[in-house]
């Protein structure tokens, strides 16, 4: 029996059970489905990942402190000194500002909203590449003490109304502030909007907090090129300051999205594992399906042994209707996992990615479990002897 003869009988066959059939691959369907919507939506994920540190750039770069179990807070503290040594000693970095993140309230004439407080200097905005739309950003002769603040867009909407904010007061954390910009409203990480944002200057969020700190340095190289050498070097200038070895760790942005994009994959990996498992499901459901098939043709198998149908036919008929039924099923399941993960990126705002590559091996995943699922009831009728295959009504 030709391929093609095969096909035209597995169809034949599978017409006459219309609704069985589309039962049957439901299994099939669902599994490849989520399969494909869980890929596409993790590749398109670390596709803006990677989008993402184009846009801020490859040589930005943060230096925090290693602290240690046992060690008293604040002992290798970072300070105003430390960021004046380290430009003036590494040429390699273009820009290096102290920051400072903490949570806040913000409270103007409209109403008041939660927002994240960065405290800083000038050469954040060029670290950061943060965007002043009115007014201007922090800058040195800003002065330490000085109790002044720029919020971003979304922010000054929200609790400013159609008023101008620049010029007029903010009230962070019950702290008075004189507004003298705005910042554009951009999208974070992975298209998410970030945390309404308010920078001010390092010390007066220190006042607002209460704590005398700096949480980190972020700095940005000339290039990507000299990136390594201005983190090395910057993490020796505060070793030989502190007089504290490995208490200083850098780390690149680049670095970081590297290991946001491992977690991703390895997080796609798993989920893509467990919906996996309803293939599995699926391919179990077509085999005892196929069993019930050839218990209910046991006549006809009898009537085309005992005809001259070889038992590799016979075989291989009902192996063309198994992978047939999980082709169909494929096909079904891809169509709804692109619908399903374009929908998905849609409400998270970055773009699905279906490659032609996943496309093929749930095709041949399909056809495989159609193959292994399939033989056992294939085998089956393949060894009936015609005689008593012929006995059964």
């Amino acid at each position: 029996m030709s391929l093609i003869e095969g096909l035209r009988l597995a169809l034949e066959s599978l017409w006459v059970n219309k609704m069985r059939s589309s039962l049957t691959i439901l299994g099939v369907v669902i599994g490849i489905a989520a399969v494909i919507t869980v890929v596409a939506v993790g590749q398109g994920g670390q596709a803006v990942l990677m989008a993402e540190l184009q846009k801020i750039g490859t040589n930005i770069f943060a230096i925090y402190v290693n602290w240690q179990e046992g060690e008293p807070l604040g002992k290798h503290d970072f300070t105003f000194q430390d960021i004046a040594v380290i430009k003036e000693l590494v040429p390699e970095i273009t820009y290096l500002a102290p920051t400072y993140y903490i949570p806040a309230v913000a409270r103007g004439p409209k109403d008041k909203k939660p927002a994240q407080v960065i405290g800083t200097e000038a050469d954040y905005a060029q670290v950061a590449n943060v965007k002043v739309v009115r007014g201007r950003f922090l800058s040195q002769g800003t002065g330490t003490t000085r109790a002044v603040a720029v919020l971003d867009q979304a922010l000054a909407g929200e609790i400013f109304g159609r008023l101008d904010p620049v010029g007029k007061r903010v009230t962070i954390n019950n702290r008075p502030a004189q507004v003298i910009g705005l910042t554009k409203e951009e999208s974070g990480f992975l298209g998410i909007q970030t945390s309404k944002r308010i920078y001010v200057p390092l010390n007066f969020a220190q006042d607002i907090s209460g704590q005398r700190l700096i949480q980190q340095l972020e700095g940005m190289a000339a290039n990507q090129e000299k990136i390594s050498a201005a983190m090395a070097k910057a993490v020796k200038v505060l070793e030989r300051r502190h007089n504290a070895k490995d208490r200083y760790k850098a780390i690149s942005l680049e670095e970081q999205m590297k290991i946001a994009g491992k977690i991703t994959g390895i997080i796609t990996l798993i989920i893509g594992a467990v919906a996996g498992i309803s293939l599995l499901v699926g391919g179990i459901g077509v085999m005892n399906i196929m069993l019930v098939s050839v218990t209910e043709r046991t006549r006809e198998i009898g009537i085309r042994l005992a005809l001259g149908a070889r038992r590799k036919d016979v075989l291989k008929q009902f192996l063309i209707e198994a992978v047939v039924l999980c082709l169909a099923g494929g096909l079904l399941g891809v169509v709804i996992g692109a619908g399903g993960s374009m929908l998905v990126a849609r409400l998270a705002k970055w773009p699905p990615l279906i490659s032609f590559g996943t496309v093929l091996i749930a095709f041949a995943f399909s056809v495989a479990i159609g193959i292994f699922f399939g033989l056992y009831p294939a085998g089956r009728a393949a060894k009936m002897n015609p005689i008593e295959a012929l006995r059964q009504e």
